[in-house]
């Protein structure tokens, strides 16, 4: 969900602005998602690479995440959608912790569609944690080196019990994977665009969406 800051630069508002109209798109794209079945949603909320943001923006982004938490819990329990957090989540402050974990318990019998929410996530920590705990294992004995395969790596990995995506959205015309699930993208559908995020609402969502059903995937095949 890339392109607050410039959203609000140009508006010569605050960046903490931005962000918090992107919290309009944010609700805009669960419902538009949840309207046409979509099962499985992952929103690219803070990576491992924003905490060297500054201080002020941080704090906001974590005070927004909060409220945002607290205002649409109603509504994921309302419309059967689950909340799982993804991500270095030691990383985040108590109280957010706290917040997250209320609200996916609230959610957690929800099962028409699930909500991941990547937070303090990055790529390359979710792989070194994921071959950590396979260490872990082999070292303990329950698993033989041979033995670990595509399903092994996957079942060690934040998003385990999760389809790989289907298609990525990357707003703002970016045309970089910037850490975002490089495991499990490897065979994703690309959509760009240059709208920014605080500007992406349903329309585009569907637009993104029709544009992936005209994509005919072979996954390496003929």
């Amino acid at each position: 969900m890339d392109g607050n800051g410039r959203w609000a630069k140009t508006r010569n508002l605050p960046r903490i602005e931005g962000h918090r109209q992107g919290t309009k798109s944010v609700e805009a794209v669960i419902r538009a998602a949840r309207e046409i079945g979509v099962e499985y949603l992952t929103l690219y909320a803070f990576s491992v690479e924003n905490w060297q943001r500054p201080t002020l923006e941080v704090r906001g982004l974590m005070a927004l995440l909060m409220e945002t938490l607290k205002r649409y819990a109603k509504e994921l329990a309302d419309n059967q959608i689950a909340l799982r957090a993804i991500g270095r989540l030691a990383d985040l402050p108590e109280k957010v912790r706290a917040q997250i974990n209320i609200t996916e318990a609230k959610t957690a019998a929800n099962a028409k569609m699930t909500l991941l929410l990547a937070l303090s996530y990055g790529g390359r920590v979710e792989l070194i944690e994921g071959v950590r705990a396979l260490a872990r294992r082999v070292r303990a004995g329950e698993l033989a080196p041979a033995d670990i395969d595509e399903a092994a790596v996957s079942g060690a990995l934040y998003t385990v019990g999760a389809p790989d995506p289907d298609l990525l959205i990357r707003t703002s015309g970016e045309m970089r994977l910037s850490n975002f699930l490089p495991w499990q993208t490897i065979y994703t559908e690309w959509y760009v665009t240059p709208t920014l995020w605080p500007d992406f609402r349903r329309e585009d969502f569907f637009a993104a969406v029709s544009e992936y059903n005209r994509r005919e995937r072979r996954f390496g095949g003929v």
